[in-house]
């Protein structure tokens, strides 16, 4: 079994819990506005690994792990390579190794279905809690991530909902809100983690010569955004 990889981070803190071993595929069938990882769109990028070739290498830095460390898988949308995920988080698991998933929720097959049983947790990205943005600036219904998250929801998978925050686009009270009602109504969540909006990805939509389209947004305030954070977990 072999995936493609765009990159890898051996000592994240960033996604998921404790210190990780972050491996982001390569690959996306969605174009986000705000995408930060464009060089990540091609399947055909990246560097090839078998699942155990990139379990071995995560298991290398095991002792930095701790108790809530393990591995990540981002992306690009790893979901595209389902069957990759599964079997990466399959010998995870066989080797004690906790596992996380950083998705879009973009696609509910019997592929992903059957990654998710090796899936320890999951970071869900809900870019908008409006439909007509989801369309205009991601290329995807929203009721296609709310169908991933309640199949999430019956499988019982402890989930954190993560969001960019974006100035003048979802920083309102009214997304906020609607962001807290989506956790309160499905018991896997339980957190909510509030990003702020940055625009250091110029540079690789200036290499790869095609336009940002968030280029004219202002970023985001942090620590307006981390109080912001700390209200909807209340």
């Amino acid at each position: 079994m072999t995936g493609r990889i765009h990159s890898i981070q051996s000592l994240g803190t960033v996604d998921g819990p404790g210190v990780r071993f972050v491996a982001f595929l390569q690959g996306c069938p969605l174009r986000c506005s705000c995408c930060h990882n464009p060089d990540t769109w091609d399947l055909k990028g990246g560097t090839e690994y078998t699942a155990s070739a990139l379990v071995d290498r995560a298991e290398a830095f095991r002792p930095y792990f701790g108790e809530k460390g393990g591995i990540t898988l981002s992306g690009g949308e790893p979901l595209i390579q389902a069957e990759f995920v599964g079997e990466v988080f399959r010998l995870c698991q066989e080797r004690g190794i906790h596992t996380c998933l950083d998705t879009a929720g973009v696609c509910l097959d019997t592929a992903v279905r059957k990654a998710l049983t090796h899936c320890d947790r999951i970071l869900l990205d809900i870019k908008y809690t409006e439909d007509a943005l989801y369309r205009d600036h991601v290329g995807m219904p929203f009721a296609q991530v709310l169908t991933f998250l309640k199949y999430v929801n019956t499988c019982g998978i402890p989930t954190t909902l993560r969001q960019v925050v974006i100035p003048g686009i979802n920083d309102t009270a009214e997304n906020q809100e609607e962001l807290r009602r989506i956790a309160q109504t499905h018991t896997c969540v339980d957190h909510i983690e509030l990003l702020p909006f940055r625009k250091i990805c110029q540079v690789k939509y200036d290499d790869l010569g095609i336009p940002f389209p968030f280029s004219d947004v202002p970023e985001a305030d942090p620590t307006a955004v981390h109080l912001a954070e700390q209200a909807i977990n209340t």
